[in-house]
């Protein structure tokens, strides 16, 4: 088995087209759950330039401007109407009411008997992983790729640094020894410029980036850069043609940066853009949960944990777990304990998670922040799958 080596995990910023799409149909999700919490909802986005597609599926009471909601957060983006003007493109749309789809039901107060009725709709199989790389219990390489992407849309809407495009994409690999984070073995950063009459020498957007953008990142990390360290910044010179002008998005196609950085398995569905009556994005959640939970407890130094299901039922048909030889106890002992504590039925997470009270609870706005702040580690927001407050049962 390999211990030493070098893994690379790359994110985008919030103006790359997949991510807009993502974060689009998110803003979706949110608006019908802000009106009617037991709406049925999944919204697909298409992006190009200067036209939008957005495809809805929804039983539900909210009345919801869908293309409104699209222009918003395009516009909120930040792009210069000479590259997407999100006032003029044209919006084409599908939506289809499915009035003979029951809504959901109140989850709050179900019994067993009630949740063993709610069966899944959709057949998938879904992975969680938790390791100790980070405080969050999340790996290293995909945490530090997200600080960085977010540390870019960060200085770009508030250092005055406007020659930026909200369209960036970070890249960071680790150097392994022992299978342990040793060092930075390279950073990189590509970067989207809005005007090329306007920009500045290479040597000063280096600048601007190494000084705004990496050493704040890096700052309280621990590990840092070295001599050694490879930095790279646009290798084929400013990029001045980029988002939606330069090349299309759809939503889905993260899922790398959604997840794990592919440092882990993930399911390779989407997580943007479906409600909570979803299994393939809430199962996505609990496993996340149960594996975060195993870690947290001491019970292994990283964990991964599959869920599959089937349709026609409440719960998974099969839950395997691996420590990778991590554990300090026997997995099946670790298996055993999980499902002692953790109810994996689709109406037991949403209940248990609260995930059609969300939107409400958070002003309005909760999974349309996910696809940018991370749907998983720490983001900033109270995300109730990243919490550790089992890890004391699953220790006993």
């Amino acid at each position: 088995m390999i211990t030493d080596f070098v893994f690379t995990s790359q994110s985008v910023t919030e103006g790359h087209p997949d991510r807009l799409c993502d974060t689009v149909s998110d803003a979706i999700v949110d608006a019908f759950l802000r009106q009617d919490p037991t709406s049925r909802i999944t919204a697909e986005c298409a992006l190009s330039k200067n036209v939008i597609f957005l495809a809805t599926r929804f039983a539900s009471e909210a009345i919801v401007d869908i293309p409104e909601i699209a222009r918003a957060i395009i516009k909120g983006v930040g792009y210069r109407p000479k590259n997407f003007n999100a006032a003029e493109c044209t919006v084409v749309t599908s939506q289809i009411e499915q009035s003979k789809t029951p809504r959901e039901i109140n989850f709050s107060n179900v019994d067993d008997e009630e949740i063993d009725r709610i069966t899944v709709s959709h057949q998938t199989t879904v992975f969680g992983y938790a390791c100790r790389h980070t405080p969050e219990l999340m790996p290293l390489p995909i945490t530090l790729a997200n600080q960085l992407a977010r540390q870019l849309s960060k200085t770009r809407r508030q250092s005055g640094i406007d020659y930026f495009s909200p369209d960036c994409t970070s890249q960071v690999g680790v150097e392994f020894v022992n299978d342990t984070p040793s060092r930075i073995d390279s950073i990189t950063l590509i970067v989207g410029c809005n005007d090329p009459d306007s920009l500045p020498a290479f040597a000063q957007i280096e600048e601007d980036l190494r000084h705004n953008v990496i050493n704040p990142v890096f700052r309280h990390a621990s590990i840092k850069p070295d001599n050694l360290t490879r930095i790279t910044i646009n290798p084929n010179g400013p990029y001045v043609r980029s988002g939606p002008s330069a090349h299309s998005g759809m939503t889905g196609r993260k899922t790398d940066s959604d997840t794990y950085g592919s440092f882990a398995r993930h399911c390779g569905s989407a997580l943007s853009g479906k409600g909570p009556s979803r299994i393939d994005r809430v199962g996505a959640y609990a496993a996340r949960y149960a594996a975060k939970n195993i870690v947290a407890a001491g019970l292994a130094e990283q964990c991964e944990v599959q869920l599959s299901y089937s349709i026609g039922f409440p719960g998974p048909v099969s839950v395997y777990l691996t420590t990778k030889g991590t554990g300090i106890i026997e997995d099946h002992e670790i298996r055993r304990r999980l499902l002692r504590h953790f109810d994996f039925r689709l109406g037991a997470i949403v209940r248990d998670l609260k995930l059609r009270e969300l939107t409400q609870e958070n002003d309005g706005i909760f999974y349309q922040k996910l696809p940018v702040n991370g749907h998983f580690g720490a983001n900033g927001s109270p995300l109730p799958w990243e919490k550790t407050d089992k890890a004391e049962l699953l220790a006993e």
